[in-house]
Formats: C-alpha cells, sequence, structure tokens
C-alpha cells in the first residue's frame, strides 16, 4: 500500500493553498488560514484566542480612554485601568498567533510532501492499456460508470450548487495526489467526470482505481 502524505480523512493541500492560509493565519486573522485548509479544530480555536484576546485589549483601551474625554466635564483626576487586562489580551492574541504558526508551518511542510509524491507519481512508468475483456470486468466494480470510447464517465448529482463544488474541490485534491486528472464539466448541482490515460491511449487500472475513490468521496 503507498503511503500517503496526508493525514487520514484529510483532504492534500497544494502549494499555493497552504501560502495563502500562511498569509492569512500569520497578516490577516490567526486561524482563518486553518480553516481555509480544513483544519476546523486548530483554526476554530485559534480564531477563538485570537478574538478573545483583541477583544481584551479593545475593552482595556475604551476603558483608558474614557476617563480622559472625561476630563472635559470634571477637574478630578482619572482613574486609568489596570494593565492586567491588556496584559492578558496580548497573551492571548500572541497565543493565538504563534498556534498559527505552528499550524502553517505543518501545512506547508504537507503540501511540499505533496508535491513530491506528485512528482513520484509522474515519474512512474505508465500503466498497460487494458483490453476490452479486461474493462468489462473493471467496469462491474463501477457499476455507475459508463464506458464511451477510451473513457469511462459518470454524472454525479447534488442537492445545490456549493455540495457539487465542495465535491469538485474533493476530486481536485485526490487527483493530483493521485497525478491523474479527470475532465470536469459542472452543470449547477451536476458534475460529469470523465476518465482515461492518455499515457497509455485508453483505460487502465488506474482509471478505475481512480473512479472508485471518486465514488466513496460522492457518498461524504
Amino acid at each position: 500500500m503507498r503511503m500517503k502524505p496526508s493525514s487520514p480523512g484529510r483532504k492534500p493541500v497544494s502549494r499555493a493553498k497552504a501560502k495563502t492560509a500562511a498569509l492569512l493565519n500569520l497578516l490577516a486573522t490567526p486561524g482563518l488560514g486553518s480553516l481555509y485548509c480544513g483544519r476546523w479544530i486548530a483554526g476554530t480555536g485559534q480564531l477563538v484566542l485570537a478574538v478573545a484576546g483583541f477583544t481584551l485589549v479593545v475593552v482595556w483601551f475604551l476603558k483608558e480612554m474614557i476617563p480622559y474625554y472625561g476630563l472635559m466635564f470634571s477637574d478630578e483626576p482619572p482613574h486609568l485601568p489596570s494593565l492586567k487586562m491588556l496584559g492578558e489580551g496580548s497573551t492571548l492574541f500572541a497565543a493565538s498567533w504563534l498556534w498559527s504558526a505552528v499550524t502553517s508551518l505543518g501545512l506547508l511542510h504537507e503540501a511540499s510532501a505533496n508535491s513530491l509524491q506528485s512528482l513520484k507519481n509522474s515519474a512512474a512508468p505508465p500503466m498497460p492499456k487494458m483490453e476490452t475483456p479486461q474493462i468489462v470486468l473493471a467496469l462491474a466494480n463501477v457499476p455507475q460508470w459508463q464506458r464511451q470510447g477510451d473513457a469511462i464517465t459518470r454524472t454525479f448529482q447534488f442537492k445545490d450548487f456549493p455540495a457539487a463544488m465542495k465535491f469538485v474541490d474533493a476530486v481536485a485534491g485526490l487527483a493530483e495526489e493521485a497525478w491523474h486528472h479527470p475532465d470536469i464539466d459542472i452543470r449547477w448541482n451536476k458534475v460529469t467526470l470523465v476518465l482515461t490515460t492518455h499515457d497509455a491511449g485508453g483505460l487502465t487500472q488506474k482509471d478505475f482505481d481512480l473512479a472508485r475513490q471518486f465514488d466513496q468521496l460522492s457518498l461524504r
């Protein structure tokens, strides 16, 4: 069994997506980049810490400024707020930022591993083209796929457009990892996939293996 660089149940992360996530985490709001890459637990935790820290800092700032505005109507010296709230807020935000930085580094490392695996897949020798009897037997294992010349195709239907796009996103990640890319046609809630192995000049076992994996994706 070939080892996958991605953790089970997670979609592969491309370098471009990992870089975008790192920029969101480190230069925008901690946690947003993690959520963007599907790291829901880490992203939610980072975002909660960041919001909590930012809120404490804003509250401290308001408490700092209100007494000075009060000088316009009173001669009494202002009562300055404690720096404890500022320290707590800054600590929470810093912890969120550091946590998101660690997640960003992990995403960049994972993306590099995925790219390396894709290069290995692309360098692998091409699979032999399947003959008609082999294709007939293979189609029995993916009954919802139909043969069209030197390709197999299936149309998936979903409840709405966002669900269809979520499936397409998962298909793209799986195809990139396998270094075998289907033709994709999107018609609102319908997604049609077409598989063939161009290097072999027809269908190979790789097409049917990927077809089964796409079937499993559609059930999630």
